[in-house]
C-alpha cells in the first residue's frame, strides 16, 4: 500500500504550497489548513471551500487557494479511498457522487399514445405481465415456444382427428365454405395475422397524417 501511495503522488503534476503569502516552491507543504474545514464530493471529485476571499483578490492568492483547493482534495483521495496497484497501474475505487448534476439535454418530449393506449386508459384496461417466449407444454412435459415453428399457436393442425365445433360447422355451411378440417386453424391464425397487418397500416398512415398536420401549422 504504501508503495502505491508513493507512486500515485510521484505522478500527481501538484506543487504544494503551504500559505498563500508563499511563492517560494521551496516551501510548499502538503498540509492544507483552513479556518472552515472543506467539504467533499469524492464521486465527482468535488471539493467546497466555504472560506471567505479578500475584496480586490490578486491573481496570486486565486491561484494558491485553486491550489490548496485541489491539494486537499488529493489528500482526501488518498486517506479514504482504497487503491490498489496491478500490472496496469495504480487505481484508485472512488465512491458514489453525492452531489446531483443537471442533465446535459432536456427530457425528452413525451410519446403521443396509440390508439389502443387511449382506449385501454377510458375502459380501465391494464397491461398484460409480459411473458417469455416458451411455454411448458404439459402433455409432453417440454417447454415450446408460443409463436413459430413448432409453436403452441399451431396447436391442433396436425392431429389426425379434430373434434368438430357444429355452430362453426353451420355458418361454415352458411357460407358455402367446404373447406378441409385440419387447414382450419391455419387459416384462422393467418386471417388474424392479415387484420393486425391491417390496423398496423392504419395506425402508420393516422400518424403520419398527424405528424404532416403538426408540420404544416
Amino acid at each position: 500500500m504504501a508503495q502505491a501511495l508513493d507512486a500515485l503522488e510521484a505522478s500527481l503534476p501538484i506543487a504544494p504550497t503551504a500559505h498563500h503569502g508563499d511563492t517560494d516552491p521551496s516551501k510548499s507543504s502538503v498540509t492544507v489548513t483552513k479556518p472552515i474545514p472543506y467539504t467533499f464530493d469524492l464521486g465527482n471529485l468535488l471539493v467546497n471551500d466555504p472560506n471567505p476571499l479578500p475584496p480586490h483578490p490578486s491573481d496570486a492568492h486565486l491561484a494558491a487557494t485553486a491550489r490548496d483547493c485541489a491539494q486537499a482534495l488529493i489528500n482526501q483521495l488518498l486517506t479514504t479511498c482504497p487503491i490498489t496497484s496491478s500490472v496496469d497501474g495504480v487505481h484508485m475505487t472512488l465512491p458514489a457522487p453525492t452531489t446531483p448534476l443537471p442533465r446535459e439535454k432536456p427530457l425528452p418530449a413525451a410519446k403521443e399514445k396509440t390508439k389502443w393506449e387511449k382506449f385501454a386508459e377510458k375502459k380501465g384496461i391494464k397491461d398484460k405481465k409480459k411473458e417469455g417466449k416458451m411455454v411448458f407444454d404439459e402433455e409432453t412435459q417440454e417447454w415450446v415456444p408460443k409463436w413459430g415453428y413448432k409453436g403452441r399457436n399451431k396447436e391442433g393442425e396436425q392431429d389426425w382427428i379434430v373434434e368438430i365445433d357444429e355452430r362453426k360447422e353451420k355458418k361454415k355451411e352458411g357460407k358455402g365454405d367446404d373447406g378441409g378440417i385440419g387447414g382450419e386453424g391455419r387459416r384462422e391464425r393467418k386471417e388474424k395475422v392479415r387484420r393486425n397487418e391491417r390496423k398496423q397500416r392504419a395506425n402508420e398512415r393516422r400518424g403520419r397524417k398527424k405528424e404532416d398536420g403538426a408540420v404544416g401549422m
